[in-house]
């Protein structure tokens, strides 16, 4: 997983966060928020998302090789 998605999923959750805290959101829509809030930080802090292992998919830059 790549920097800027690490990024990307911190400030993601940080505004669930936010708008769960702040009343903004509430009953299950805001539980769902939170968990993928929770989520996308448990990914950012081991750097690595299952479902982009299913996928294929990944956001980490490749080292050129000499």
């Amino acid at each position: 997983m790549g920097s800027t998605d690490k990024v990307i999923r911190l400030i993601l959750a940080a505004v669930f966060a936010a708008l769960y805290f702040s009343g903004n959101v509430t009953g299950v829509l805001g539980y769902v928020l939170l968990a993928l809030g929770a989520i996308f930080v448990l990914t950012s802090l081991v750097s690595f998302c299952p479902i982009y292992a299913v996928v294929g998919l990944s956001t980490c830059p490749v080292p050129e090789r000499k």
